[in-house]
């Protein structure tokens, strides 16, 4: 007995959207890895600054502290201009420069990533903020010395395990997405200790 075909009018709102996603990953990838990233930084921050104005709320029960609209947009415009494509290309770049036909490839990609491409896009992640923060060189050589080895430490324990997995076990075409749903976590991390 053949299968029946289900209606797409009874097909659940969450598969349908995937497809959509899928459609146009397929069709616009890099637009596509870009807007997601976009999205899911600005959510991280957001994350961040609930629980921030949670943290202060509990300790010493002052009122609801308004949202950062302009801290959510500037983690947007990273998303959107930065993470998506870079992370595109590098992932894209990584399959041609390592391909999984060589043997030592999986601990290969892990170094590449970690030893450079963590720390290079963790100062480029520092940079951007303060252009976008419309700070000045101090500002930013403050921040750099007080708190980005402690940040580039913690995305080493954080991130490895992620990426291990991210650079060898998941397809291609789903690393940027892979890396942005961690990443909403870790914005949040980012946007607390840059502060």
């Amino acid at each position: 007995m053949p299968a029946a075909s289900v209606p797409v009018r009874d097909v659940s709102v969450h598969y349908r959207l995937l497809q959509q996603y899928l459609h146009l990953l397929k069709k616009y990838p890099i637009l596509t890895k870009s807007v997601t990233s976009g999205v899911l930084s600005a959510l991280g921050n957001l994350l961040s600054q609930v629980l921030e104005a949670r943290r202060k709320k509990g300790r010493n029960g002052s009122e609801a502290v308004e949202l950062d609209a302009a801290g959510a947009a500037r983690y947007a415009i990273y998303g959107l201009f930065i993470t998506g494509p870079v992370s595109h290309f590098f992932y894209q770049l990584m399959e041609v420069w390592m391909p999984a036909t060589d043997p030592y490839c999986i601990i290969k990609r892990l170094l590449l990533d970690r030893l450079f491409f963590a720390p290079g896009f963790l100062l480029l992640f520092y940079f951007v903020m303060n252009i976008l923060e419309a700070k000045g060189w101090e500002d930013f050589e403050k921040k750099m010395r007080n708190s980005y080895w402690t940040a580039l430490k913690m995305n080493w324990k954080v991130w490895t395990p992620f990426q291990f997995i991210n650079i060898n076990f998941v397809p291609v075409q789903f690393r940027v997405l892979f890396a942005n749903m961690v990443a909403l976590f870790w914005y949040a991390y980012l946007a607390s200790v840059r502060k």
